[in-house]
């Protein structure tokens, strides 16, 4: 495997003759420099949460996480709503459990997916409903928390996988899931492929740990991979949202710069920041 983080560089041993699978979860307590992975899969990485969120010692709203598995790359990126209750625990618990999913689910398609948002939904709403409260958290707010309880915790999500061409599949495959407004970009060579997403990512579109997906159906995207390489998909959560306007492949310092927020003092929303290419 070839790693480097952003400021201080390693590099280890290649993973190209390596069969041993790579699992990246992100700490929702802790920022991430941008990171860079290279198997058949090139995959760069960053996380970093808002700074008052930071300064607050709390934990980040987001939550992102992938891994390689030979020639299949599984990943999500989550977005917890944070005037739900404990958005970040849905995002993580989400998150686990969709990634979990892709790795194992043969079939991948829009049946099978609502119905593990559903499961999701109420082994997370039971985990919710367990939470107790400081004795010495104030009655008003104690009262505030307990309503938002009731009302569930709620998450955005994107998710997918990427399928090389392999034995038992003569071209790749590429399988999207979203619900919310977090980006979503595809690319092949320097073209921007994203417009045949549509117009599908809406913030009243979310996962809810009371009823699972919220404001519609689950969004799906699938095709087959006609080149065997040239392919690069970003997605990144909204504190990133200066690199909407960008078609280049950002360098790691300058993606770096806008994890840093120096020009704000700091994120103003978390940032989770994906990048994979082929």
């Amino acid at each position: 495997m070839r790693s480097s983080n952003a400021g201080s560089v390693h590099v280890g041993k290649s993973r190209k003759n390596n069969a041993n699978p790579f699992l990246y979860e992100c700490k929702q307590t802790a920022e991430l420099p941008v990171t860079n992975v290279s198997d058949k899969f090139n995959c760069r990485y960053a996380y970093g949460r808002a700074s008052e969120t930071a300064h607050m010692q709390d934990r980040g709203q987001d939550f992102m996480a992938f891994a390689l598995d030979g020639g299949v790359c599984s990943f999500v990126l989550c977005d917890g709503v944070g005037l739900s209750f404990r958005g970040d625990m849905a995002s993580k618990f989400l998150g686990r459990g969709l990634l979990s999913w892709l790795r194992s689910q043969g079939e991948l398609n829009r049946q099978n997916l609502e119905r593990k948002l559903v499961e999701l939904s109420a082994e997370a709403s039971q985990e919710s409903d367990a939470l107790t409260f400081d004795e010495d958290t104030p009655l008003l707010l104690k009262e505030v928390l307990q309503q938002k309880q009731q009302q569930g915790s709620e998450a955005m999500y994107i998710c997918g996988r990427i399928e090389l061409p392999g034995r038992f599949h003569r071209k790749g495959k590429l399988w999207l899931a979203w619900q919310g407004d977090s980006r979503l970009r595809m690319f092949q060579q320097h073209m921007e492929l994203t417009s045949q997403f549509g117009d599908r990512f809406h913030t009243s579109e979310r996962w809810s740990t009371r009823s699972g997906p919220i404001g519609g159906r689950p969004h799906i995207f699938e095709s087959r991979l006609d080149a065997l390489s040239g392919y690069r998909l970003l997605m990144y959560s909204d504190g990133l949202n200066d690199l909407d306007p960008i078609l280049e492949r950002v360098p790691d310092e300058q993606v770096q710069l806008l994890m840093d927020a120096v020009h704000t003092g700091g994120l103003e929303d978390d940032a989770s920041f994906l990048e994979i290419s082929w």
